[in-house]
């Protein structure tokens, strides 16, 4: 009997206002999940973007395209026995400091490119196609427009292409991306609030008599918005373990999906099983490992700076 009063006398010191059975919070948890497995998505789009955009930017900034005409309108110089304006163009490239890999396409790869505009029968124009070399650069590259000169000194005409304008054209795509995924988040969180707020009213409104009562015997708008508070941070905070619960797993299967677009992963890997997942877990970005599990804590907190905010509004129209 003793200990049964003292758990009575505790719960009464916690829940002093009959709080815990209050219809308001029914649905809060639930709610807030909702809320949180939004912001886990948002907060894994926002750093995806980021991650594919550094990796779409290095491959760009470090790829040079360079086209020789098979025949010049000023005349080249002298060839050797046999040497092509390719070969010629070749031999310089690789000689010049800051450039890694040299690769000149051939027809066949030619052909792929062009026929997605000129159809199945690309391969089959009479036209002099130019000859492409693709050419990545070390991180300290060339200096392109002495690259040029020497380039239309060696074969008149060559035309270089540093792909400068996509670079820009992914940092602005990447930077969009990562600007709506945060506007999301701060969305999903403003949401929350708002619920946080609308079930306290719920709650003050099916336990006003109480509050007025206890507010009229001297009960300082601290203790009574302190115990709503709590209770709604609570709830939150369930609600938003719930909710990172459930948006991993999918955090984790997106990630695994993702990783051919930023790391030299096979094809044959792009739908990956259990032990793939398993091992993309490492691997996902720092920051969003370290971001993902304060969302129970956020949600605590938006829960309880909302609800104090509410109670505290609403008693400032007591008598």
């Amino acid at each position: 009997m003793a200990r049964r009063a003292a758990s009575r006398l505790a719960a009464g010191r916690l829940d002093g206002l009959g709080l815990r059975h209050a219809p308001g919070w029914r649905m809060l948890p639930l709610v807030v999940a909702a809320m949180a497995f939004l912001a886990a998505l948002a907060m894994a789009g926002a750093q995806g973007a980021a991650e594919l955009g550094r990796h779409w930017q290095r491959g760009a900034a470090a790829t040079l395209t360079v086209q020789v005409p098979r025949s010049g309108d000023a005349p080249s110089p002298p060839a050797a026995e046999g040497e092509t304006r390719r070969d010629r163009v070749v031999a310089l490239l690789r000689g010049t400091p800051g450039v890694a890999v040299v690769r000149p396409l051939g027809d066949a790869e030619l052909s792929d490119l062009l026929r997605p505009w000129l159809g199945s029968g690309a391969e089959k124009l009479s036209l002099p196609l130019p000859a492409v070399i693709a050419v990545t650069v070390a991180t300290d590259g060339p200096d392109l427009p002495a690259l040029t000169a020497r380039l239309e000194a060696a074969a008149p005409g060559t035309m270089l292409e540093s792909h400068g304008l996509w670079v820009r054209r992914l940092d602005l795509l990447a930077r969009s991306l990562r600007l709506c995924a945060l506007a999301a988040l701060g969305l999903v969180a403003a949401v929350a609030a708002s619920v946080i707020v609308v079930a306290t009213r719920a709650t003050l409104a099916s336990r006003r008599e109480v509050v007025e009562t206890l507010h009229g015997l001297g009960a300082t708008d601290f203790y009574v918005a302190d115990r709503f508070a709590r209770r709604a941070s609570r709830a939150a905070a369930l609600g938003g373990l719930a909710g990172l619960a459930a948006a991993l797993p999918v955090v984790v299967v997106l990630t695994a999906l993702a990783a051919p677009f930023v790391s030299a992963v096979p094809a044959e890997t792009a739908l990956p099983g259990l032990a793939e997942l398993l091992a993309t877990v490492p691997r996902l970005p720092p920051a969003l490992l370290w971001a993902l599990p304060t969302l129970p804590l956020t949600a605590a907190a938006i829960g309880y700076l909302a609800a104090q905010g509410a109670v505290r509004a609403w008693l400032r129209h007591l008598p």
